[in-house]
């Protein structure tokens, strides 16, 4: 009889184990899958976005007189023009905890049917700024990517300035580079 209330405390034992086994692998999935879904939700909001990034970017998106914080005062978040997925994410994640980024980050450049998604369309955008001595988004050098002029998250610098000189370019607020264009 020995023998066998050995056996049944060795077969308890090993479905005690494999339970206990199973019931910590259940929670180590609940509570990665709980974390997972919880940075998804959390990563739609700006301010996480300044928890990893090098983040003068945040900054400037929340208050700056830059172009992305008029974008903000739309209502725009960084994931509506930043789409990152999870392997992009992971891979930002990977560099800012190892250190082996850039400073300051690669500029991103949008092209212009990127920004024409929220922008109507081109002519809209003409007609917006047309000044009266000239219209920067009718140039004589056909259309042109918004880039080249727009930035984000720094000052925007007329590209017409490396040529021209337009008096509209004294109006323009600091968020342009104006004080470069007046030493040309």
């Amino acid at each position: 009889m020995k023998k066998n209330d050995g056996e049944r405390q060795s077969f308890r034992v090993r479905i005690f184990n494999r339970r206990l086994i199973f019931a910590i692998a259940l929670l180590v999935i609940l509570v990665g899958a709980g974390g997972g879904i919880y940075m998804m939700k959390a990563g739609d909001h700006p301010a996480f976005c300044a928890t990893c990034h090098i983040m003068s970017y945040y900054d400037s998106w929340n208050d700056s007189n830059l172009l992305v914080n008029k974008h903000a005062e739309e209502g725009l978040e960084c994931h509506d023009c930043h789409e990152p997925s999870l392997s992009t994410q992971l891979e930002e994640g990977i560099k800012y905890i190892t250190g082996n980024y850039q400073t300051p980050l690669e500029k991103r450049e949008f092209s212009q049917e990127f920004c024409l998604k929220c922008h109507d369309d081109m002519e809209s955008v003409k007609d917006a700024t047309d000044f009266e001595e000239s219209n920067p988004h009718d140039s004589h050098l056909g259309e042109q990517e918004c880039n080249l002029c727009h930035n984000m998250h720094q000052q925007s610098q007329v590209m017409c300035a490396e040529c021209h000189f337009f008096d509209w370019i004294d109006d323009l607020d600091d968020s342009w580079v104006t004080d470069e264009v007046k030493n040309n």
